[in-house]
């Protein structure tokens, strides 16, 4: 056996024990839930609470164990004084507590990350293991002592290298799903992972440096440490679109953690989704900071004193409704402070009690309690009286409110007197249009001012009294059986009833507006207005985010360009950090040269990135005469880099990025040629697959926002910049374009295209 081989092998023992300590606990886990299943609906109301607990405890612990099971080894800690650590997804022991594997996030597998030769404290060498399956196909040292006896064995044994684990991940195909980077997590990236939770945490970095990845083991690593506080507030993450958040929906399960949120702007207010998309200028009319203000003018514009007021008749008694009984019961409501909806119900009262007295004060005599119920009753009645209170204090809903302020452009100039004519009229909409993106954090703006529909407070009024009514038998429950101090607390107790576990809440949490988490993630950061902001530092009190993004990327007109300005505003100067990555592992070095080097020419701040990888002729230039030429190149480069990247078995993405109104035809051109040289049932499967998972991708920058391919085709980059609504923004969206590809960047354009824009 080959000294190779033979470190294979003692490699292939480790694993196969920890293999077979997770089969163990996986069948352990499967016993004990098919025992408390087995009890059925037997036994006494505790009884039956004390199985439903314990079988969700079990459940969870079944779904964690099966997560990690790819990879479940891919490193070893060598110590001086021999003793060895592997590193793995999952912390493992054996049934005698001896410690099989370590969780990549615990502090003792710092070093795997961070250590270094100048820097390495008791650890003499870094080993990576590369599996298949559960096969070791692979193993690679970094010795980082080098007076140590491990430099000559690991040369002899040709297992001495550097960073192998890491480039092999970035040549792989891509498979549409983001992968995990624990195994290849660098040190820069893992100082920002394991940083603070209680501050806000920026990490600027350009196209390919981690960003993605850092963020969500980042929220792997506070879900570790941080397990009994996240566990109950949740932990969302914020992407810039549905087709992103596919994109990365496996690499917080794969790192053993279920239950997050995730979400983009849009979809973020439970049973409200934006279809429609507005134009760059009034998107940014909406992100102002300033529509705060507007959307409480628009509130406050229906508290008013309506110029015709009713009398009632109440037993022959004249009992007028008085402007100044009006004014007065519209400032005792103010007084209060509470949302408008909420406040209203004060209003209604003082109003009410004052006309009640009205009517008291021209009787002849002292009315009794019941007399005066009545003449209340007869009031909250009247057709009348009713119609005038809710002109006097209008009951709201936040879509009714967004609707009519923009359905209206004469009252939105009133409301806002910032907005000139030319921004009223990029605003003005008919009513009864969509919603879109951008009226989202106006509409939870409006919620939030406005307060709960008051039919809806009737409905939450009978969840709270059920909510006490159980806490209250889980308490009487634990009591009776003695166990109030034990594993199962009156809270664990009530949570299982109600079928809360780690993605439970995260179901709660979702379906909840007012729900506050433990902790944000927010990826494309970038993007967001100060509107967005607002939204969800409503979501985070504590204000514990990790926020990631270019700012060399911004699309957004009204987006961020240089990050103290937003956050600054938003933290306080003194409790957010700004983290930049700076090593490109994305992009071959000619492709990401040539981005740059456009980008600055642009004027972009670009953080300053160095590519780990180079590849001869992965940038090509294809110049036509004519649209008809455009059109068949760019099928022809997309067939060929199908047949160079895509394979049957769903790895492989290509993505054709193209202007807008070039979207159709380039489609088309492209199916078409794929139609002639694919085999017939794998075109028919390509062209079937959705559109978060398309293998060949024909869209434009917005789309590609955060996402990787194998190779991409960039298609008239002029006109792409003609079609912006700034040159920064031309700028940021070809930049976008050019850095998507690990392997290979196409570029095909008119004559025309090229004199217009120097790429």
């Amino acid at each position: 056996m080959s000294s190779y081989a033979s470190q294979l092998h003692e490699e292939q023992q480790a694993v196969d024990r920890a293999y077979g300590r997770l089969d163990d606990l996986r069948a352990e886990m499967w016993q004990r839930l098919d025992t408390v299943r087995a009890a059925g609906s037997h036994g006494s109301p505790t009884q039956r609470s004390e199985r439903d607990s314990f079988a969700t405890m079990y459940e969870n612990r079944l779904t964690q164990l099966r997560s990690v099971e790819d990879r479940l080894v891919f490193g070893r800690l060598d110590a001086k004084n021999g003793d060895r650590h592997y590193i793995g997804r999952i912390g493992l022991s054996s049934p005698d507590h001896e410690p099989i594997l370590t969780d990549w996030r615990a502090e003792a597998a710092r070093p795997f990350y961070e250590a270094t030769p100048s820097n390495h404290g008791d650890i003499v060498m870094r080993r990576h293991i590369t599996l298949s399956f559960r096969e070791v196909v692979g193993v690679e040292d970094e010795v980082l002592d080098v007076h140590s006896d491990q430099v000559g064995q690991a040369s002899s044994a040709g297992t001495l290298t550097g960073e192998g684990a890491l480039l092999a991940s970035l040549s792989s195909r891509r498979t549409g799903k983001m992968t995990d980077i624990v195994a290849t997590i660098q040190a820069e990236q893992d100082r920002i992972i394991r940083s603070d939770m209680n501050r806000a945490v920026v990490v600027q970095g350009g196209p390919g440096t981690g960003k993605t990845a850092v963020a969500l083991h980042r929220a792997a690593y506070l879900l570790y440490t941080h397990r009994r506080t996240l566990e109950r507030s949740g932990v969302l993450v914020v992407g810039p679109s549905s087709a992103f958040l596919h994109y990365i929906d496996q690499v917080l399960p794969s790192l053993g953690e279920t239950g997050v949120v995730s979400r983009t702007i849009s979809d973020l207010i439970p049973g409200i989704t934006a279809t429609a998309v507005d134009s760059p200028y009034a998107a940014k009319l909406k992100g102002d900071r300033r529509m705060t203000s507007v959307v409480a003018n628009a509130i406050a514009a229906r508290v008013r004193v309506p110029a015709a007021l009713p009398t009632v008749t109440i037993s022959g008694i004249q009992v007028p409704m008085l402007a100044t009984d009006i004014e007065q019961a519209q400032a005792d409501a103010k007084r209060t402070r509470q949302p408008h909806n909420k406040a209203r119900e004060t209003f209604i009262r003082s109003m009410l009690t004052s006309m009640q007295n009205r009517y008291a004060e021209q009787l002849d005599y002292t009315p009794d309690q019941a007399e005066l119920n009545r003449a209340m009753s007869l009031l909250r009645m009247n057709e009348q009286v009713r119609k005038t209170l809710n002109l006097c204090w209008l009951p709201m809903t936040a879509p009714w409110l967004i609707d009519q302020l923009f359905a209206h452009p004469e009252r939105l100039k009133s409301l806002a007197g910032w907005l000139t004519d030319n921004d009223i009229a990029a605003l003005a909409r008919p009513k009864g249009s969509p919603l879109t993106r951008s009226d989202i954090p106006l509409l939870d703006e409006a919620m939030d001012m406005l307060g709960p529909d008051p039919k809806a407070v009737a409905r939450q009024s009978a969840a709270d009294a059920r909510r006490a009514a159980e806490e209250q038998y889980a308490k009487d429950t634990l009591a009776a059986t003695g166990l109030g101090g034990g594993i199962v607390s009156s809270q664990m107790l009530l949570d299982q009833m109600n079928g809360d576990d780690a993605e439970l809440t995260a179901q709660r949490a979702a379906a909840d507006r007012e729900w506050t988490y433990g902790h944000i993630v927010v990826d494309e950061a970038q993007e967001l207005t100060a509107m967005d902001w607002r939204m969800l530092i409503r979501r985070c009190p504590s204000r514990s985010f990790t926020i990631v993004g270019d700012v060399a990327q911004t699309s957004a007109l009204g987006g961020t360009r240089r990050w103290s300005k937003s956050m600054n505003r938003l933290f306080g100067e003194s409790h957010w950090d700004l983290n930049e990555l700076t090593i490109n592992y994305r992009n071959p070095q000619e492709v990401s040269e040539l981005a740059s080097r456009f980008a600055e020419e642009e004027g972009l701040y670009i953080s300053t990135v160095n590519a780990v990888r180079t590849i001869p002729d992965s940038v090509s230039r294809n110049v036509v005469p004519d649209m008809s030429s455009l059109l068949e190149t760019t099928a022809e480069q997309a067939a060929q880099l199908a047949e160079q990247f895509v394979s049957a078995d769903g790895t492989g993405r290509i993505a054709v990025i193209c202007p807008d109104n070039l979207i159709a035809p380039v489609r088309d051109a492209v199916r078409r040629k794929l139609a002639v040289i694919l085999d017939p049932a794998e075109y028919a499967r390509l062209i079937e697959q959705p559109e978060w998972d398309e293998q060949i991708s024909v869209c434009g920058t917005e789309t590609v926002k955060g996402l990787e391919f194998d190779a991409v085709v960039v298609v008239e980059p002029g006109l792409i910049e003609d079609d912006a609504p700034s040159r920064l923004v031309a700028a940021s969206d070809l930049y976008v374009a050019m850095t998507r590809p690990t392997q290979k960047l196409v570029i095909v354009r008119t004559k025309a295209d090229e004199k217009s824009l120097n790429i």
